[in-house]
């Protein structure tokens, strides 16, 4: 009680919980597992794997439909996205997960050539 009568409540705290899920493991790089790295479910052969906490075994269920960008994973949560990118490397490195990196961006088209295609076309094709 506090002194003036009142009845006081501790909040649980979303750090501590946090910690819990990580099991207290630190962010992964951000060129081993960025928001765009795509991650997907592993083939299993029909059995799941067992030994797996809940958030994991969400994060699984999530990422079996189809490789999706890890901030796409994070959206279906509502984890932190540093807790999800610790937890989508725990299940990558033990095998329950897959990765792939993202499409590199095009390099842009020389202007020079292009205006040589358009000015061929147009002398070929009026």
């Amino acid at each position: 009680m506090r002194a003036g009568g009142e009845d006081f409540e501790f909040e649980p705290v979303d750090l501590v919980r946090a910690y819990v899920i990580t099991k207290g493991r630190e962010l992964p790089d951000d060129q081993e597992l960025s928001l765009i790295t795509l991650v997907t479910a592993a083939p299993t052969e029909g059995r799941r794997p067992t030994r797996l906490t809940p958030e994991e075994e969400r994060l699984l269920d999530i990422c079996s439909a189809g490789y999706l960008s890890v901030a796409e994973v994070a959206g279906h949560t509502r984890l932190p996205l540093g807790v999800v990118r610790i937890v989508l490397a725990s299940l990558t490195e033990s095998g329950h997960l897959m990765t792939r990196p993202p499409v590199p961006r095009a390099r842009n088209a020389d202007k020079d050539l292009l205006e040589e295609v358009l000015n061929g076309l147009t002398r070929k094709f009026g």
